[in-house]
């Protein structure tokens, strides 16, 4: 079985006097799993930079995001998963809602 993601459980307690620690526990997500509860997206870098005059070099440069992520984007024919803090900057940089930037294929 191919692991995808993992799922993250935190246990806070209060030990010796003051300090607070913290348990983490891991547990594995199939990909089987991760699918049945996401949708296929597209982002619209290639369009929106092309819209600009901009190449997709500018748009990482503007952004603040490395160029090989801003290339992933506008190639990828559907994503997955995205870098929510990566989507909150494309959008600022292009002065468009996050919904204008995202295509959604496949709920």
């Amino acid at each position: 079985m191919e692991v995808l993601g993992k799922a993250i459980a935190l246990k806070f307690s209060r030990q010796r006097g003051d300090r607070l620690s913290c348990i983490i526990s891991l547990k594995a997500t199939s990909v089987a799993n991760v699918k049945l509860r996401m949708g296929l997206i597209r982002l619209r870098v290639r369009e929106l930079a092309a819209e600009k005059g901009w190449t997709l070099k500018d748009v990482s440069d503007r952004a603040g995001i490395p160029y090989s992520t801003v290339k992933n984007y506008a190639q990828a024919p559907s994503l997955t998963t995205v870098d929510y803090t990566a989507l909150q900057k494309l959008a600022r940089v292009f002065d468009v809602m996050m919904d204008d930037l995202v295509e959604v294929l496949e709920e």
